[in-house]
């Protein structure tokens, strides 16, 4: 289904809202003219309209945690503790 698409897009968060409404959403893309292309069922599109239109997606990107710097390098927060420790 195609509906206007929100000035802040972010799809992932998009779904999310969507399933909380308890809406089943396979894909979300942007189409060549700029329309949102949503996959729902024909039964929920009023309610997915509704939701879409209120959606202001967050457009930057989170700062990573701690523990997500620390695992990206692998390690964990008790692995940095025992190491200062030692």
């Amino acid at each position: 289904m195609l509906f206007t698409k929100p000035a802040n897009l972010n799809g992932a968060e998009l779904i999310t809202e969507l399933a909380a409404q308890g809406i089943t959403v396979e894909r979300v893309t942007i189409e060549g003219n700029g329309q949102l292309s949503v996959s729902v069922d024909a039964k929920d599109e009023g309610k997915a309209a509704a939701i879409i239109a209120a959606h202001n997606g967050t457009t930057v990107v989170p700062e990573p945690t701690i523990a997500e710097k620390l695992a990206s390098v692998g390690l964990s927060i008790e692995e940095l503790k025992t190491a200062l420790l030692a």
